[in-house]
């Protein structure tokens, strides 16, 4: 799942973001509303924390030109106002959800995973195939009833292979779905995590290498 988080306050604004790296996604972050449109306009976020009251082009503008251009974008809009006259204007300009400041962190980790949810075609709580079960809200991964302890960034890419239902996924999409954008194109980053991902699966084999286009879970 990939995040952008637009906080004017750039200490709150890294603190969100690593946050949400924890939960293995993918977090761009900007700190006013022109830079998030052009983000937005040019890549495929499932979720946008918007800070309302940003310097320059204003939150709500933001939110209203999520809307006016279609994007897939689910937006949960913060505000240091948590005035309940505030939360249904929010609502009006068209944000998914919305949440005052200040706010316990669980709170907004829990609301970001359902909006993201809600971004894609929804899938069963647990996911299985080629023997591999991936329980995605309790973020365990098993294969043949062996437990897999996988770091972060290798449950994302098994999440997106599982997601793509034996479809082949390109290394360009890799990146956009599990890494930030700050990563820029290394597709040897993409290697040594499938690498250690596959040394986890175990045999026989689970993913397969397509030439010239990417991986698969057949």
């Amino acid at each position: 799942m990939r995040v952008l988080v637009v906080e004017d306050q750039q200490f709150l604004a890294e603190l969100v973001a690593d946050g949400l790296r924890k939960q293995a996604l993918a977090v761009d972050v900007v700190h006013d509303g022109q830079d998030a449109l052009d983000r937005l306009e040019g890549g495929a976020y499932d979720v946008v924390v918007l800070d309302r009251d940003l310097p320059g082009l204003h939150g709500d503008e933001v939110c209203k030109e999520v809307v006016r251009r279609r994007l897939i974008t689910r937006v949960l809009m913060l505000t240091a106002s948590g005035d309940i006259r505030d939360r249904v204007s929010g609502l009006h300009l068209g944000a998914d959800d919305y949440l005052p400041k200040p706010f316990h962190y669980d709170e907004l980790v829990a609301r970001v995973l359902n909006l993201g949810r809600r971004a894609v075609l929804p899938l069963p709580p647990v996911i299985e195939r080629a023997g591999i079960t991936l329980d995605v809200s309790r973020r365990q991964a098993a294969r043949d009833g062996r437990y897999l302890h996988l770091a972060r960034k290798e449950f994302a890419v098994l999440e997106t292979l599982m997601r793509a239902d034996g479809a082949v996924v390109s290394v360009d999409d890799l990146i956009d779905a599990v890494w930030e954008e700050e990563v820029g194109y290394h597709s040897n980053i993409v290697r040594v995590t499938m690498s250690k991902l596959r040394g986890k699966l175990g045999d026989p084999p689970a993913i397969e290498t397509v030439s010239g286009a990417g991986y698969r879970i057949p």
